[in-house]
């Protein structure tokens, strides 16, 4: 070879490193900008979330509590107890003592004075604030007024139930009751809270102290009204609460890491001529270096495990783990994809099987391709795999994706037949985009329709989606079928498809796939096995 012919080539490989890095700088700017819009759009919806989240709880809290007032109230009227008479005495303190948020409860005149009350002790003098005193009111109707008690700055919502002849029970319940002090995660609640009346009177405001020198841009504010008792709630939050730092210093390490895979990528796509060799993925099938990974499938009307999806990954001598899309192409066309499928069945009943049998209702579902149905082999080798172990065949459902055709439809039919027969549940996987469709669900009669991300993804704005998404759910509720969504990725398409009837649902907003032991840890969290709790403890359970 002559240095000329060694030095062009030197500068070939040279350009071709610097075409990758330009390929690769494009390619990673499209996700990343996309990636930035997104968060973005993820803050703004949080925001929104966060603060009618506030504003829900602070009304609950508000109907919650002056509904045990009213029945308390109720509860007493009914016995007659309209008097200061010492067993009417004794009905108001037991009143009182089991309605946690009253404070003080007794019998008003028709003057509006306090004649008597639980405590038995000389009574402060009450004021009304902001709203002029109702003296009497038709008999059962309650009223509600604000009013101090002495010199206290602290307002008191005072819930008046009349009786006849214009006498009326009355119970204090603190402003500050009606203002939740915990946040959902259990922190404090991170809002600043204003409660009115119908006729906009104070009665009381809580929570997170704004800043004084806030201004009106800097806040987000989120209004709502009890329907039962009038009282309005106004939620106001920082806009600053609502950022998330640790989200957009993820957001910036993806980025980086975005950058980086797609600049490797690219060198990589330039640099060398080929993929994995189909010889190398016979030498990881006998090395054992092709594990499951479990995604969560999600009741999304209660939250509760239903199961989980096995999805294949290849964990290298070195640690890196490969995902499927570099290695499930070539085993199809190499022959290798039903010994890659008993290796992840056999492992997941050795990794899952435990848990499984302590909780036979959850279901664990496996990826089969056409050449699966070719013949009879895969119900006899599912005998062999799962007949004596901890999973069992009724736990198992079977997949069957459209990457390839269904080439005999007669023979797969029989098959999911066969495979029915055992007590699997075969459903039919990427419905709608693969080489069938409807025609493959109503020939091959199968138990469960999933339908694929792409019809998740654009459920809000592609009005065929919604159509081809509302058919699918209309055609299993029909045919009696199950129907799972795939690929969620945010509560805006899980309250979607709530709403559409769709029960069980998977994807990134609830979990990745997930490693064995990380499956196994998010399952006792959900999903725990343990005895029922004693009498006691249940008991402090409901007073909490």
């Amino acid at each position: 070879m002559t240095p000329y012919v060694r030095g062009l080539r030197v500068v070939r490989a040279r350009n071709k490193k610097l075409i990758a890095a330009v390929v690769g700088v494009l390619l990673a700017g499209l996700p990343l900008a996309a990636f930035d819009i997104w968060l973005d759009q993820l803050i703004e919806r949080q925001s929104s979330d966060d603060i009618f989240g506030s504003a829900r709880r602070t009304i609950a809290t508000v109907d919650a509590r002056l509904t045990a007032v009213t029945a308390a109230l109720d509860g007493l009227a009914a016995k007659g107890v309209m008097s200061c008479a010492p067993a009417d005495l004794d009905k108001l303190r037991r009143a009182a003592f089991a309605t946690s948020p009253i404070k003080e409860i007794g019998v008003v005149g028709l003057d509006g004075q306090m004649l008597c009350s639980d405590l038995g002790i000389p009574l402060s003098v009450r004021s009304i604030a902001g709203t002029a005193p109702i003296r009497a009111a038709p008999p059962g109707q309650t009223l509600i007024d604000v009013i101090r008690v002495g010199d206290r700055p602290l307002n008191f919502l005072r819930l008046r139930r009349f009786g006849a002849g214009g006498v009326s029970l009355a119970a204090l319940v603190p402003a500050d009751v009606l203002i939740p002090i915990t946040s959902p995660a259990g922190g404090p609640f991170g809002a600043h809270a204003v409660i009115r009346t119908r006729e906009g009177a104070l009665i009381g405001d809580g929570g997170t102290a704004l800043p004084p020198d806030i201004q009106p841009d800097q806040v987000v504010t989120a209004s709502l009204r009890s329907d039962r008792f009038g009282i309005a709630v106004e939620v106001i939050m920082p806009r600053t609460a609502n950022e998330p730092r640790d989200l957009r210093a993820i957001g910036l390490i993806v980025n980086l890491v975005v950058l980086f895979a797609v600049l490797t990528v690219a060198a990589l796509m330039v640099g060398r001529r080929g993929g994995v060799p189909v010889a190398e993925i016979r030498r990881a099938l006998d090395a054992r270096q092709f594990v499951p990974y479990f995604q969560p499938i999600i009741d999304i009307t209660s939250g509760k495990v239903l199961g989980a999806e096995v999805l294949a990954r290849w964990r290298k001598p070195d640690g890196s783990v490969v995902l499927p899309g570099a290695f499930i192409a070539l085993a199809e066309r190499g022959g290798l994809m039903i010994e890659l499928t008993e290796m992840l069945m056999r492992r997941a009943c050795a990794e899952i099987g435990e848990a499984y049998a302590r909780r036979p209702h959850l279901r664990v579902a496996f990826n089969l391709t056409a050449r699966h149905f070719a013949d009879d082999t895969i119900v006899a080798d599912l005998r062999a795999i799962f007949d004596r172990s901890p999973i069992k065949l009724a736990q198992v459902t079977l997949e069957l994706t459209e990457r390839e055709p269904i080439e005999d439809v007669t023979t797969t039919r029989r098959v999911v037949a066969a495979l029915q027969g055992l007590g699997c549940r075969v459903a039919l996987d990427d419905v709608g985009t693969g080489h069938s469709g409807l025609s493959s669900i109503l020939k091959l009669g199968v138990d469960v329709i999933k339908i694929d991300k792409m019809f998740i993804d654009s459920l809000g704005s592609e009005t065929n989606s919604a159509t081809i998404v509302t058919t699918l759910v209309e055609l299993a509720r029909n045919m009696r079928m199950e129907i799972v969504a795939e690929g969620v990725e945010s509560f805006d398409q899980v309250e979607d498809l709530r709403a559409r009837g769709i029960k069980a649902a998977q994807g990134y907003v609830f979990a990745p796939p997930l490693p064995g032991p990380s499956f196994l840890t998010l399952l006792d969290a959900l999903d725990p096995v343990a005895a029922p709790p004693a009498r006691n403890g249940l008991r402090a359970l409901l007073r909490a």
